[in-house]
């Protein structure tokens, strides 16, 4: 009977895993998408900025209700403002910026490089993080898709009107910040999950107000409808409910479970770009996505077992 209990136990908290892990990637995988909608109507400033409001409005009431309580620690606080800046506001920008000129899905497909970023900031910051054969392999063919991404006809038209390489490494920067602010999370002193969030999105939505400010007033009766969805898609599912999803499948299944999120989000990204704005993934994109998933897989390959000394012969 325990045994049984414990069996179906296990299957209910994996369904629940599941079921959270896809969750994700509607929510962050969509988020290219609605950031493009935005673009079409506001500043990129007044996104970003609309975006991390929101998202505080909804987290800081839920801690204040949850007694979530904040250390008063000066080093702690060093690293919540780091990141604020590194992993909400600065990517946030650089990627809204950069979906005004590029595709959604392939602002998804760039984003999947943060995993291989990650890779050698932690072989420098993280004890225990070296890199290996794998990873070193991992992060090469990830760089090729990032190149083939970007194409011949890009780097030579960085000179023309039209030339989509300043956006796209504008993305990539984005890919950069979060994998810096995987790194700075993974370092930075004990705290609460949803303290932590809740601390990080309200010290960002503040550093996001001057330039939310200096973009200028916007009427709201000048947004149509999707341009409103969008905002609070961005706000409500992107920002807050998806990082409240996101530290609980951390704490249930695992940072190598939650991880599968690497290979969802690009292709949950280009397909909904595919189906709702008429966009055309090229041969290169697809050619590129393929490069760097079969990258992150391959760098997350494990290292083979050192085999033991032979006995020594009599």
């Amino acid at each position: 009977m325990e045994l049984t209990t414990s069996l179906m136990t296990n299957v209910r908290r994996e369904l629940t895993d599941w079921l959270s892990l896809l969750t994700l990637m509607l929510m962050w995988g969509s988020a290219f998408l609605f950031t493009k909608i935005a673009t079409t109507a506001l500043p990129m400033q007044t996104i970003v900025s609309a975006r991390l409001a929101i998202a505080a409005l909804i987290l800081v009431p839920l801690a204040v209700v949850l007694s979530k309580r904040i250390p008063f620690d000066a080093r702690l606080w060093l690293f919540f403002i780091l990141i604020a800046l590194v992993g909400n506001l600065l990517p946030f920008s650089l990627i809204t910026w950069g979906q005004q000129f590029i595709d959604s899905g392939l602002a998804g497909i760039l984003m999947s490089a943060m995993p291989l970023a990650t890779l050698g900031l932690a072989h420098l910051f993280v004890p225990g993080e070296q890199l290996t054969f794998y990873r070193v392999s991992g992060f090469i063919l990830g760089f090729i898709g990032v190149v083939v991404l970007i194409g011949p006809d890009a780097l030579l038209a960085a000179g023309g009107e039209r030339a989509p390489i300043l956006p796209m490494l504008a993305v990539l920067g984005g890919a950069l910040c979060y994998g810096v602010s995987s790194i700075l999370a993974r370092l930075r002193p004990a705290s609460d999950a949803l303290s932590t969030a809740t601390a990080v999105v309200v010290l960002a939505a503040l550093l996001s107000l001057p330039g939310g400010i200096a973009a200028g007033r916007v009427e709201t009766v000048t947004l149509s409808a999707s341009v409103i969805i969008a905002i609070l898609f961005l706000g409500l599912m992107s920002t807050a409910l998806a990082l409240i999803v996101y530290f609980r499948l951390i704490q249930s299944a695992g940072p190598a479970f939650t991880s599968q999120l690497n290979y969802l989000i690009p292709l949950w990204a280009v397909g909904i770009g595919v189906l709702f704005l008429d966009e055309q993934p090229t041969l290169a994109h697809l050619i590129g996505l393929c490069c760097i998933l079969a990258g992150i897989l391959l760098s997350r390959r494990a290292p083979p077992p050192v085999r033991a000394l032979a006995s020594k012969a009599v």
